[in-house]
This record gives structure tokens, sequence and C-alpha cells, in this order.
């Protein structure tokens, strides 16, 4: 008897462990990711005084936290808050009113107690205590700009090492994240930036350490400079864009980097600004420089930075989401010679009407024209692309995680800003590996190294805007080796979980699950 029941015991415990295990609520994991993608807020504080008085001084302690119109902007972005840093960008160390010119700029890690009023005492005090305050926002941390140069303020006249050591102990003793390195006398010299960056990892590890080459926003012709302060970042930023072009003119800029090793000690990251679909497709940061006052500007004036003639980013404030959210699918890296670049050459062209740029040389009138490659890859193949006319920009990335992303992105003719809708195939090795997919497809086929076993397989998606996973295992096909999700699966899921009015091409993750 006593056989017996051992017998039936171990054979219920033995059919409990076939049991099939429930599929996933969710394809996003809970945990914030780990990038340091960063909100900026140069362009809320450009908004607020209509592109036309001094940005500078809307750098305020009441713009951050008050309740008053075009303020608060802590509030900003709250689906995504938890996974990106809050960067304060210029001013946030110099008085109001202040008129600089270059060699007297700032170039100090302090905040100005007239402009934060509320935060008061010592250097390190003072920003702890604001990066607690934005933390208690959801944000990640803080993240602040810094002048190229030395202060010539600074009352302890140090050799540039040293002055740098101290700064960098402020920043570090505070809590700071990131440090974005901008403009001043030094902004293009490639061993100054380098040893900010070697003072910055004595001091701290964990500070990003962010350079850029400063440029017009047509300016791509500084390939050499580029690589050089590349290679000595633990980011680079690609610098400012028209919001029209900005596709094609950030693509040949991150390609400029991509392919380079950066220097020992060095994470080489890439920041491609205000694209967060390209950041996704090739593995690069996010700087966030929307902002979710849609709209006129506080003049009445149309907003000529963000235009809603072409792209209408301010409408698109989901995309920033699902982008920041695949994040902690897969975590960006950093730069390596594992690139492959098309050889055709895709090209874009802009009317310019009445205020739909921020660049003077560029009137009304003015057909701007702009070329990029029309594919790219790190670390696979290049992308496929089939279509009877107009194709995207197709861009895709193996993530060392071995997570898979595919972009494509939107094209300009004329005063046409287009999706252009192809076949597209990538390549994969890990059939259990996340897949994110971005933009608009007639078809999407991802080909493994080996036939994909259907026997109690469940194909999940979900909108990365989301929290809930849905079964397209009926919409999709198997074919030996290949999966092919139809682009009408790719729009319905990707979009399932948009804001009301909101413009953003699909975004999702697609995972493969055994039961």
């Amino acid at each position: 008897m006593r056989k017996s029941i051992l017998t039936i015991l171990v054979s219920l415990l033995s059919l409990s462990s076939m049991v099939a295990q429930p599929l996933p609520t969710s394809l996003i994991p809970s945990e914030p990711s780990k990038a340091p993608d960063y909100f900026c807020t140069w362009n809320i504080q450009g908004f607020c005084v209509s592109y036309e008085g001094d940005t500078r001084n809307m750098m305020t302690e009441q713009n951050i936290f008050g309740k008053g119109e075009w303020q608060d902007w802590a509030s900003f972005f709250p689906r995504i808050r938890e996974d990106v840093l809050f960067l304060l960008d210029d001013s946030w160390d110099m008085p109001l009113q202040y008129k600089p010119v270059i060699d007297q700029y700032y170039g100090l890690v302090s905040l100005d107690t007239e402009r934060f009023p509320s935060f008061q005492g010592y250097e390190v005090k003072r920003i702890a205590d604001l990066a607690a305050r934005i933390k208690s926002y959801g944000w990640k941390g803080l993240a602040g700009w810094v002048c190229a140069q030395e202060s010539p303020l600074d009352p302890y006249h140090e050799q540039e090492r040293e002055y740098w050591r101290r700064q960098m102990a402020v920043a570090h003793a505070a809590g700071m994240d990131y440090l974005k390195v901008d403009y001043g006398r030094r902004q293009t010299d490639v061993n100054w930036r380098k040893m900010l960056t070697e003072v910055a990892h004595e001091i701290s590890p964990d500070l990003y350490i962010e350079h850029a080459s400063p440029k017009g926003p047509t300016v791509t012709d500084t390939p050499e400079l580029d690589a050089s302060l590349a290679r000595v970042s633990d980011v680079f930023r690609t610098y400012d864009v028209e919001t029209f072009m900005a596709i094609p003119v950030t693509l040949k800029r991150v390609l400029q980097v991509l392919g380079q090793r950066p220097e020992d000690g060095c994470q080489g990251l890439v920041n491609c600004e205000d694209e967060p679909y390209m950041a996704a497709g090739l593995g690069c940061l996010i700087g966030i420089m929307r902002h979710p006052y849609a709209g006129s500007l506080p003049n009445g004036k149309s907003d000529h930075v963000f235009p809603t003639t072409c792209r209408d980013v301010k409408h698109r404030l989901d995309e920033v989401v699902r982008a920041v959210r695949w994040h902690r699918l897969a975590e960006p890296f950093g730069m390596d010679d594992d690139l492959h670049v098309d050889s055709v050459m895709l090209h874009d062209s802009w009317l310019l009407d009445e205020r739909e740029t921020w660049y003077d040389p560029h009137k009304p009138g003015t057909t701007c024209r702009e070329e990029a490659p029309a594919r790219v890859s790190r670390r696979m193949p290049l992308p496929t692309v089939q279509a009877k006319g107009a194709v995207p920009y197709v861009l895709a990335s193996r993530y060392p995680s071995g997570a898979v992303a595919v972009a494509a992105l939107e094209r300009l003719d004329g005063r046409r800003w287009f999706q252009p809708r192809a076949k597209v195939g990538i390549q994969a090795t890990d059939v259990e590996a996340p897949l994110g997919v971005f933009g608009y497809y007639d078809q999407l086929t991802i080909s493994y190294p080996d036939p994909i076993d259907k026997s109690g397989l469940h194909v999940m998606a979900q909108d990365l805007a989301g929290n809930e996973a849905v079964d397209i295992t009926r919409e999709v096909t198997i074919h030996g080796h290949r999966l092919v999700i139809p682009g009408r699966t790719i729009q319905r899921v990707g979009l399932q979980a948009s804001t009301p009015g909101d413009k953003s091409a699909p975004g999702l993750v697609v995972k493969m699950l055994l039961q």
C-alpha cells in the first residue's frame, strides 16, 4: 500500500513538472534600464522664451518644479522617468542675467543659489539636495551641462588636472551620474577632453563623461575630429540637427564614429540625441530633446524648432517611451569595428517654408538635400529590403545580450514626409532572444541558423509603450528556419498602447516561447 501511494505521488510530481508554464503577461522587465539615456532641458528652456529671449535665464528652480504655465519640467515623461536622467543644460552654474562671453564662461560644477534659492549650503550639499529632489519625482538621477574650459572666476588657480579633480569630486560626492561637456575654449581639444575623462574615472568610475564635436546642423565633414573625440569618450554625442532633416544627418554622424574602437577605460557609447528609433536600431543612447508642450510658442508663433509641418515630433512622445523601454531588454553598447554600411545612398530633400528651422542660413524657399546609406547593421549582416517604390532607411543590430533590433525610418521628398513600407529580412542567431521592431513594414522575415521547432511554440509580442503581451502565433508564419511577421501585425500590436493623438510609428518586442 505504501509503495502504491509513493508511486502515485512520484507520478503526480512528474506530471506537474510537465505542465506548461503560464505565458508571461509582460515581456518587458520591471527593472529600469541601466542605460544613461537622458532628458535635456535646452529646448524647453528655449520654448519658454519663444526662442527670442535669453534661453539661459529659464534654467531656474521655479521652472523645473513650479506649477505655473510652461513650468513643472520635472513632471515630464511619467512613464519612463525611472529609466532616464534629468539633465540640466546650459547655465545652472551661473547667476541670472549674467551675459557670458567665451573668455568669461563658467566651467564649474556648482549650483547657483540665485537660480535655485531652496538649495543652500556648501557646493556638494546643494547639488545633492537637488539630485534628491529630482529623484523624488521618479527620475533615475541628475546630470549636468559643463563648459569645456576652466572658469577664470575660480579662486584656486590650480593646474588644469587638479582643477578638474576638484570639480569631479564635487559631482561624485553630490551623486551626479553624468556630465555633458560642451562649448568653451577647449571644445575641439582632444587631449584636453581625454584628460577630463581620465580624471573623472580616477574620482568615480560610474560617472559618465559625454563629449561632442560642435558643428552646424548640416556640417558632417569632421570625421577625423569626431573619431578622435569619440575614442576618448564614455559617450559621444552627435550634436544639433534640424528636425526635418534629422534622420539622414544624424545617421551620417553616427557612422563617422560607430566603427571606431574606444581607448582603454572609455566606454565609447554613442548618443544620437532625439532619434529614438535610430538609437534602438543601432545600439545607441537617447538624448531626449522634445518635450510635451506641443503647439505654438508662448508668443503665439509656430514652433520652428519642432515644426508640425514635418515629423511633428512633439506629438510623437510614445516613440521615446518605446525606445527607452527597449533598453530594459537590450542595453546599448559601445563602438566597435563590426559595422556594415550599404554602398547605396538614399537622397532626401525638403523645400523649406516659413518657420521650419532654427538655422538662420536656411531661408524659406530653400530646398535642403541630404543623403545617407540605405542600410546599416552592427554585429550582423545587412538587412535585405524589397519594395516597389521608395524604401525606408533600415537599421539592424545584434546586441551583446543576443537581442536583435530592426528599425525602418522615414523619408523626405519635397514637401512630403513619409514612411515607405518594404519587405525586410534580417538574420538572427538566438531563437529565444528578444526582437525589437520599430517602424512600418509590409513584412518582416527573421532567419535563424537552424529550423524552428514549432511544437509547443508561442510567438508573443508587446507594444513597448504598454504592459500587456499578446499571442500572435496564429498571425505569423514559420517556414523552416524563418519567422515571417506581417506588417499589419506589427502595426496593430506596435501601436496597441498608443496615447490618443500620438503620431509615433510602431515599436514592439517579439519573443518566441516554448510552452
